[in-house]
């Protein structure tokens, strides 16, 4: 049976960078599912890989055609912005391994939705690295939104507190203070499954 390995941590704690680096080992073969946002596309990425880059209007059409899992809205300093996912036939149990990147709140309705398949994996950094490396991304950014990254900031507080990570049960933590040894650690726990 085909796992759903969920990678989830803070933001800027280096998801993006172990999601890709996990994707790129052979070994592992694990797939990629692609999810959906209606936020504003950023300098680099691609539709279709990165996200399904879309429109609120598509969101609603999937909604009534039950084919969305789960769905999160961030009210930004750009207007609200949705990400979710949708059961569009990437999680058949035939694709293989499926490693997929998001929050708790998704993380349990995925979980929800496919039971024991899910399986967590959440990444850990120290709160003041974390915000360095909010800084230096979005300086990379043509128009860098700096009051963004201090709104993610303090929503993982709530959204990654404590007593909402013991309340999902997940034992599986990363820490990436070094990305080597935490990417090693983690592909050995992916081989054990």
């Amino acid at each position: 049976m085909g796992k759903i390995f969920y990678l989830m941590g803070k933001s800027s704690s280096g998801k993006d960078t172990i999601y890709q680096k996990l994707l790129e080992d052979s070994q592992l073969q694990l797939k990629k599912a692609v999810l959906y946002t209606t936020r504003p596309i950023r300098e680099g990425e691609v539709h279709g890989v990165t996200y399904y880059f879309t429109k609120e209007d598509e969101l609603v059409k999937l909604q009534k055609e039950n084919k969305v899992i789960e769905v999160r809205g961030y009210n930004t300093m750009k207007g609200m912005w949705y990400y979710f996912t949708v059961d569009d036939g990437q999680f058949a149990e035939e694709q293989g391994d499926i490693l997929m990147i998001g929050t708790l709140e998704s993380y349990e309705k995925m979980k929800e939705h496919f039971g024991e398949r899910v399986v967590p994996l959440f990444v850990t950094l120290e709160d003041g690295e974390r915000l360095i490396r909010a800084i230096r991304r979005e300086q990379q950014q043509k128009e860098p939104l700096y009051t963004e990254v201090c709104r993610r900031f303090l929503a993982d507080e709530k959204d990654f507190s404590k007593e909402a990570i013991e309340k999902s049960g997940i034992r599986n933590f990363f820490e990436n203070k070094d990305l080597e040894l935490c990417l090693k650690e983690m592909k050995n726990f992916i081989k054990t499954w």
